[in-house]
């Protein structure tokens, strides 16, 4: 038996001897290492105190699930979610805590387990090749979660982090978009309902090719997109240019991504994206103990991606008939299904009609983007 194979276990032993203490007992704690793993109940602080990490389980759901969340927002708002897909399924209708484990060690990093702690329900999937007591999880001021090691004793290197792996939220500092040297894609995934933070049937990404843009997608279809980068914004955005926010894009050899960051540290804000498809870019009011809204986006029916087809326009002051309409010279592909207020079949060409006259032109079309 080699070493690695002893540690792993003598972890596995130590892990199935850990007593899970009830969550009464529990306690606030600032690092998880390879003795010392987070039991159900017991919370991962961030050293400012601002972020906290812990097990939770969503208002009409008993299964249990690690996630981070605000921890001076009285109502708790989960900002990022590990085993979304995988939750602890609690022992009794009645007890829906007290069985989980995130715990540290060389066969994946990060894990997490229930019942059975022989079978992780969710792994970092981190391979490690000198599995040892140097490794530390910890929760960084910004929420990101980090698997660090310690190296020689003097620094660490990130060896995992949770912000390279985002669920429906966006905080600021965390990065969306492509590391083209790793090949690693960050982009916010919808849950599937309040209840369920599996992954949902929306996301939201930025699409690399041509001029770049940031995209909403159902499934594979484009259902919105914010536009193109235009020095200071998404050019679909203009309430991203205040003085709250500062907005960054970069886009090189190595990285495509976009990153936001807070004017004062004080301000809490997220960027979600919920299980309806619609983006909400919010802040934290404390005096009025609420989320107030910044922007959001499909905001009407005019910015679903395709709405009204090829060759017609959208117009969303013209919903007393239909906001849809063909271009000049155009006629609806499908006359029924223009009637029903069903537009996506878009518009051809009418049959014998030029509106140039002899040979092509242009005809001016005023109020389209």
């Amino acid at each position: 038996m080699n070493s690695t194979t002893k540690w792993f276990a003598m972890n596995i032993i130590l892990l199935n001897f850990l007593p899970i203490l009830p969550s009464s007992t529990s306690i606030a704690i600032v690092s998880i290492k390879p003795n010392q793993p987070m039991r159900d109940g017991d919370v991962l602080l961030s050293s400012n105190k601002i972020f906290a990490l812990g097990f939770f389980s969503p208002a009409n759901s008993r299964n249990r699930y690690v996630g981070v969340w605000y921890n001076k927002v009285p109502n708790q708002t989960i900002v990022w979610v590990a085993n979304s897909d995988n939750p602890i399924i609690p022992v009794t209708d009645n007890n829906a805590s007290g069985v989980g484990l995130l715990a540290v060690h060389g066969n994946g990093g990060l894990v997490i387990y229930g019942k059975d702690q022989n079978t992780p329900l969710w792994s970092a999937n981190v391979s490690v090749s000198s599995p040892n007591n140097s490794m530390t999880a910890k929760l960084r001021d910004t929420g990101n979660l980090v698997l660090l090691e310690e190296d020689n004793g003097f620094s660490q290197r990130v060896l995992w982090q949770g912000f390279d792996h985002p669920t429906n939220t966006m905080l600021p500092f965390m990065k969306l978009g492509l590391d083209r040297q790793s090949k690693l894609n960050r982009f916010l995934k919808s849950w599937k309902s309040q209840d369920d933070p599996g992954i949902g049937n929306y996301s939201y990404r930025i699409d690399p090719s041509g001029f770049p843009q940031a995209f909403l997608y159902k499934g594979q279809d484009p259902r919105w997109r914010a536009g193109s980068w235009i020095g200071e914004r998404w050019s679909g955005l203009p309430e991203m240019t205040n003085f709250i926010f500062n907005v960054s894009f970069v886009n090189n050899q190595d990285e495509l991504f976009i990153v936001y960051g807070m004017t004062k540290e004080s301000i809490f804000s997220r960027m979600i994206l919920d299980e309806s498809g619609t983006l909400v870019l919010s802040r934290w009011h404390d005096q009025g103990q609420q989320w107030i809204k910044f922007w959001t986006g499909p905001k009407e029916e005019c910015d679903k991606y395709g709405k009204c087809g090829a060759n017609s326009n959208c117009d969303p002051f013209n919903t007393s008939k239909f906001e849809c309409t063909c271009l000049p010279g155009y006629e609806p592909k499908s006359p029924h299904d223009w009637y029903l207020r069903d537009g996506l079949g878009g518009c051809v060409r009418k049959s014998g009609v030029s509106m140039c006259g002899n040979g092509d032109g242009f005809v001016k079309v005023a109020r389209v983007k």
